[in-house]
């Protein structure tokens, strides 16, 4: 049992947590007293003052006590109410109430409720404008300081929970205000657009840009009628009572017009969710909800303000048939009944196994449920992939191959809550930028020790507290040599590997050539710092290690994958809180579109199509044969394109002919195809090869669930109707299903949900009234509705529950050379995701980040003379891509870095060829050797002068709200009270 502590609030005796805050403890006991800048998601941060209650006698901030055995506590003595009325004079001294013609008076304005709550129908000092002006500089929010009480909110979640410490309160100042670095403009600081500020703020004093003049009924006013208005209501009331009660009918009759349903982030594999703010099809905002499993208040730019691409004037509406070398609008009957023609003679004049299917992982888990069904039921193949064979299919196979399933091993508490945190090939702050707030987080404030290996020195790197540039693709080759000098020192975990551990021997006689003095040659990482590295893992209690594409795209991704997961056995990382492995997810629901089927080789659940008892059961269901050897992944249908043993060819949601390596080869593919169907929200690259274009339905517009990184499935709701003329893709593939003769007969995607877990054991459990609100499950999920959020706590998913150590050997098998002496890394923005074909819809991060570009190290301009804004074509083996310069220290020597974000001449993948990981055909994206012909030596810099890169954030803890208190012109309300 927990030690609790007796405190007495107003002479009643309640049990406490050690060390728990009093104002927390205030709360759960029903007792109301006033609290503006306390939010539990932030900790007391100590600047309202609104909070006053007796401790013992003493006149003191709740937020800023800790409970102590037989404390006092006394919230309601008159002099108590003094002083927290006080306090709030003060804040309304800096805060104009006009809630009925402000767009924040949606029922949730802290000031307004606490005003109210508390009973205020006056107050004792008039307010005060300030000297500033309204800063509205930014594109997705602003900031009014005559608006700002100074509570701070808006600085603590800047610099201790999304930790970018952009905000500050200039406390010298003769008029504090909220600063944006060194005192520059919104636009122009190292704000990253995150938009927690705007969340966490209690007033309308940071607001999102979308909801002015739009959520009132009376606030779509130019500023001097709305300042006489202002001026109006305030005569008119003669106290805050009849102000409230008018406001409060305002807001109430908000509700009606305002829809607020919440969904998941359709962006990267975080899953962060939130509600949406709509008015009719116009998004107001996007609100976290501290209920959030996966992200909390947290966001980022994408998942807070990048929206846009859903009401895109780009938006395909009508299904397309090409008709000689150009597109013809049809109907969907049309277009059905054309898709499902061509398939069937393709079927019957050569075989099931012509027709390959690529889902999507940007679709919910239902419709790559139906996906895969569609091929194996409606045609009779496995031939079915999904993007994950661009990304994680190795990590997915290191961790198949050793603990047995292919998933993080733990949750995102767990990687916070680890003692030491390794990322490896992962640009985290950029392409999971929430939960690298989570580290950056415990690192700052918590102890926690982060170690970061890739070649580019960007944020993480900047912040670790070691950071390793190891040679291209030799990842592998540290991870075995420090996991062999931990046995060698006999510093492995000797009772984990003995209850938990298969294979160990052969394990270690394969470790033999992975000497230190190997590693270093290879890899270019100092014997001494491999020694301490081996010594540091060893000795912490707690390790996770976090990697991405910079590990899984290379010819040995699976193999270093293993290697990753061989350590954390050989040190017992597995299994308990804390600890782990944790493949970066990079899309929304890139594990859920693998766990729900649409793989080559496995049904749903990851049962192989080679099992009979499995494939029986899916026999069964769906009343027809299936193929019991895997199909072909997406890397095979092209080649098979080109060798004609693939003719027809259905993608959903993905722009294959962009983001596919070898994008020449790719397409020539594509020409090649006797059928090619696209379903997608836009005209993309790819189906601009299409002989059919289906018009799908974002995630706004429809319902269902994504799996996140995490293993979380959490449930979406639909915001508002698809746009006319588009459908979501469960629908689509319901109606080429019903076409072809199966009536499947679903109504809403919980129906498909249901069928997916009464058919994979995996998902036993998972129903949608399990997942309503904010409710999640993280697989496997038994019947009872019972998940596990952190695995193998007793034990592995093999027969004798045990793990499995998995020899490795090394050959190194790329480089550079002569001709082609540069090598070009690559990888995500955090402004943008992917080839941009959602974000660059938004004017807002256009303006910011309007390209893509190439980064080339100081060493490297200097060397071919060229300076920033230089134009240079970048040429391989396999094509070239031109490309603007910026000459930055994130890179060194003859390292190159192109974001994937370029869809155009700059695009990656006219670079990369068609070498693959052995083991999962994975392209090796990060292989590629080029040589530089410089175009024009400098110009005009790709990053714009508002770009957060040119920034300088002002790191600090909290809001120093020490330096409010030294003030002359500050006095703790409760001295006054006493005098």
């Amino acid at each position: 049992m927990n030690e609790h502590t007796v405190v007495t609030i107003n002479g009643k005796e309640y049990l406490a947590d050690p060390n728990q805050n009093l104002l927390d403890l205030i709360n759960k006991a029903d007792e109301q007293i006033p609290q503006i800048c306390y939010d539990e998601s932030l900790g007391p941060i100590q600047t309202c003052d609104t909070c006053i209650v007796q401790v013992d006698g003493e006149l003191v901030r709740a937020c800023g006590q800790s409970v102590k055995a037989g404390m006092k506590v006394q919230t309601k003595l008159p002099h108590v109410h003094k002083a927290q009325k006080e306090s709030l004079d003060r804040i309304l001294e800096k805060h104009e109430l006009y809630c009925t013609v402000c767009d924040y008076n949606n029922g949730a304005c802290e000031i307004h409720n606490t005003m109210a709550d508390f009973g205020l129908e006056h107050q004792s000092r008039p307010f005060q404008p300030t000297s500033y002006d309204k800063d509205e500089s930014g594109t997705f929010y602003r900031y009014d300081p005559d608006q700002c009480i100074l509570c701070g909110r808006c600085v603590e979640v800047c610099q201790d929970v999304q930790v970018n410490e952009t905000l500050t309160i200039d406390w010298e100042r003769q008029e504090p205000r909220v600063i944006w670095d060194n005192d520059v403009p919104i636009d122009e600081s190292s704000c990253v657009n995150c938009g927690q500020c705007s969340t966490v703020c209690p007033c309308n004093a940071m607001m999102e840009t979308g909801m002015e003049g739009e959520a009132g009924f009376l606030t779509d006013q130019e500023p001097g009628i709305l300042k006489s208005m202002i001026q109006l209501t305030k005569k008119v009331e003669t106290g805050y009572g009849p102000l409230f009660a008018v406001s409060d009918t305002e807001a109430s009759m908000r509700e009606e017009r305002i829809d607020k349903k919440k969904t998941v982030c359709t962006y990267c594999g975080v899953g962060c969710t939130f509600d949406v703010w709509t008015k009719g099809r116009q998004i107001l905002k996007v609100e976290p909800n501290a209920e959030s499993p996966a992200n909390g208040i947290s966001t980022c730019i994408k998942g807070k303000f990048g929206w846009d691409y859903v009401n895109s004037e780009e938006r395909l509406t009508k299904p397309l048939i090409r008709r000689g070398d150009h597109f013809e609008e049809v109907e969907w009957g049309e277009a059905i009944s054309f898709v499902v023609e061509r398939m069937s003679e393709i079927k019957a004049e050569k075989g099931a196994d012509h027709l390959g299917f690529i889902s999507s992982s940007k679709a919910t888990n239902e419709e790559s449920y139906l996906m895969q069904k569609f091929a194996r039921q409606v045609i009779g193949t496995n031939n079915i992939d999904n993007c994950s064979r661009y990304c994680q299919a190795p990590a997915t196979k290191g961790l198949f191959r050793t603990v047995g399933y292919g998933g993080d091993s733990g949750t995102i508490d767990d990687i916070a809550a680890s003692n030491l945190v390794l990322t490896i090939g992962s640009n985290t702050a950029e392409s999971h930028p929430v939960l690298a707030s989570r580290i950056k987080r415990s690192q700052k404030l918590f102890g926690q020790k982060l170690f970061v290996f890739d070649l580019r020195k960007h944020e993480m790197a900047k912040r670790a507290d070691r950071f390793f540039q190891p040679k291209s693709g030799t990842d592998l080759v540290w991870l075995s040599a420090v996991t062999k000098y931990i046995l060698d020192q006999g510093w492995e975990d000797q009772d984990f590997l003995k209850e938990w551990v298969n294979g160990f021997d052969e394990y270690r006689e394969s470790l033999e050539p992975f000497t230190l003095e190997y590693a270093s040659d290879l890899t270019g990482i100092a014997e001494e710092d491999l020694k301490s590295l081996a010594q540091e893992i060893a000795k912490t209690e707690k390790v996770a290690i976090c990697w991405a594409m910079g590990v899984t795209q290379h010819m040995l991704g699976s193999d270093t994958s293993t290697a990753i997961s061989n350590l954390l056995l050989i040190t017992g990382n597995y299994g308990k809180p804390g600890t782990g492995a944790y493949p970066l997810r990079g899309h929304n629901n890139v594990q859920g579109c693998s766990d729900f089927g649409s793989m080559p080789n496995f049904f749903p659940g990851y049962e192989e199509t080679t099992d009979d008892e499995v494939r029986g059961r899916y026999e069964k269901a769906w009343d027809v044969q299936i193929p019991k050897e895997p199909g072909m992944d997406n890397h095979e249908m092209i080649e098979s394109i080109h060798n004609d043993d693939l003719s027809a060819m259905y993608v959903m949601g993905e722009d294959t002919g962009i983001v596919d390596a070898n994008i020449n080869y790719v397409t020539a593919a594509l020409e090649k195809l006797d059928l090619f169907i696209v379903q997608d929200l836009f005209l993309t690259h790819t189906s601009q090869y299409a002989d059919v274009v289906l018009p799908a339905s974002p995630s706004l517009e429809k319902e269902g669930t994504f799996t996140n990184t995490e293993r979380r499935i959490q449930r979406m709701y639909k915001s508002f109707e698809p746009l006319e003329g588009t459908k979501p893709d469960w629908e689509i593939l319901q109606l080429l299903a019903k076409e072809s003769g199966f009536d499947w007969g679903y109504t809403h995607p919980s129906e498909i949900m249901e069928e997916a877990a009464g058919l994979a054991p995996l998902f036993a459990g998972v129903r949608y009234d399990r997942l309503e609100g904010y409710k999640s499950l993280q697989w496997p999920v038994a019947e009872d509705g019972t998940d596990e959020p952190l695995l193998f706590t007793e034990g592995f998913p093999f027969e004798d529950k045990k793990a499995r150590l998995y020899p490795l050997d090394f050959e190194l098998m790329y480089d550079t050379s002569e001709e082609y002496d540069l090598h070009v890394n690559n990888g995500r923005l955090l402004e943008h995701f992917h080839e941009g074909n959602m974000t660059y819809k938004s004017e807002g991060i256009r303006r910011k980040t309007p390209n893509a570009f190439i980064e080339v190290s100081q060493e490297l301009a200097k060397e071919r003379g060229i300076e920033e804004g230089a134009e240079v074509k970048l040429i391989s083996d396999a094509g070239e891509a031109t490309g603007i310069v910026t000459v930055t220290d994130r890179v060194s020597g003859k390292e190159l870095y192109l974001p994937l974000n370029g869809d155009g001449k700059s695009a990656i993948n006219y670079l990369t060829d068609n070498r693959v990981d052995k083991d999962s055909n994975t392209p090796a994206y990060k292989e590629i050797a080029v040589k530089m012909k410089v175009l024009k030596k400098k110009g005009k810099s790709p990053i714009p002068h508002n770009n957060h890169r040119r920034g300088n954030p002002v790191p600090q803890v909290s809001v120093q709200v020490k330096k409010k208190w030294q003030r002359e012109d500050y006095v703790f309300p409760g001295s006054e009270v006493k005098r």
